[in-house]
């Protein structure tokens, strides 16, 4: 049984607990926030008996095993790297942290401690996406693919209203391709692993986040569309198309259903059953590489390669964080 602690008192925590408890791997035994009674009043209804408001003390207790990372982006890898130290496994919401010099400082460091560390890119690890990788032969020769995400922010009013919400700040390392454009990038090197080359388009608020953009990643015979967007809500599926047959997928973020698509045939469904809260199955993961102790995987890889990626697409976009120019130590 993992006991872990949650840093982040909001939904994406709630839905990774009750995703690690179903696993039946998990017990929540800490709790932190920056106000001890916020920490208290959200745990209460897991019954859990410590809570921090310190991270130091949280990150040195011996009440926990690993820590699940739901804080603004910008706090992702100062916050992994501090429990790293203290020889705690970790999982990090998306991205695991602002840029890619973070991203390898953090594998690094795990290496080192012999911990496991982990990004909760929820898609790469859903049933439906591994029916996208093994299905990939039926299409024949892949020509074209295309990957769309594009989800308009709740937020998005308050910041036209003049106010400043973390979610468009670049204090807190955020934008269309962190927050949303992320989901698609990972899934396609998840299933087809770094591109020759790519370029990169975006267009910028007056805080200096991207609202949307496009990436088009360069592969041997085709290539990646990934069009992203926080300003706006897409409908449309994702596709792949090959010379034989064309696969769509619904909600590419998570994989809701794929579907099989032939010239002069009907639709074949490749869909399987799915858990509604596919967080389970990175909890999973998780828990299968710490039982292993498994330090090294491909999930880092990815992350290493999607961050990589990430950050040369911000540059040549114009979108800078103030973690760019503060050295994760």
């Amino acid at each position: 049984m993992i006991r872990f602690g949650v840093i982040g008192t909001n939904w994406i925590t709630d839905s990774f607990i009750e995703a690690a408890v179903k696993t039946g791997k998990y017990q929540l035994t800490a709790v932190y926030s920056r106000q001890l009674d916020k920490a208290q009043q959200f745990g209460a209804k897991y019954g859990v008996d410590r809570y921090f408001d310190s991270l130091d003390e949280m990150a040195a207790s011996d009440e926990i095993d690993a820590v699940y990372i739901a804080s603004p982006n910008s706090l992702h890898g100062p916050q992994a790297k501090q429990f790293i130290e203290q020889g705690k496994h970790v999982v990090g919401e998306k991205p695991l942290a602002s840029n890619y010099a973070e991203v390898d400082a953090l594998i690094s460091a795990a290496a080192d401690k012999g911990v496991v560390l982990f990004e909760a890119m929820k898609t790469t690890y859903t049933p439906n996406f591994l029916r996208i990788r093994e299905s990939l032969p039926k299409l024949g020769k892949l020509r074209k693919v295309y990957f769309s995400y594009c989800q308009l922010s709740s937020r998005y009013g308050k910041y036209l209203n003049g106010e400043n919400p973390n979610t468009f700040n670049p204090a807190f390392s955020n934008g269309s391709l962190m927050d949303i454009g992320i989901y698609p990038l990972s899934a396609a090197i998840g299933l087809f692993g770094e591109p020759n080359s790519f370029t990169a388009q975006g267009a910028l608020l007056d805080s200096g986040v991207d609202a949307h953009g496009t990436l088009v990643l360069h592969y041997n015979g085709f290539d990646a569309v990934i069009s992203h967007s926080k300003v706006s809500d897409g409908l449309i599926p994702s596709e792949l198309q090959g010379e034989q047959a064309s696969m769509l997928v619904d909600g590419i973020s998570e994989c809701k259903s794929v579907s099989l698509h032939r010239p002069g045939e009907g639709a074949v469904d490749l869909s399987v059953a799915q858990e509604e809260n596919v967080m389970y199955y990175e909890a999973l993961e998780f828990a299968r590489l710490v039982e292993l102790q498994q330090v090294t995987h491909s999930g880092l890889d990815r992350a290493r390669i999607v961050s990589a990626i990430i950050t040369q697409a911000r540059d040549i976009i114009g979108v800078r964080f103030p973690a760019d120019e503060q050295p994760l130590v």
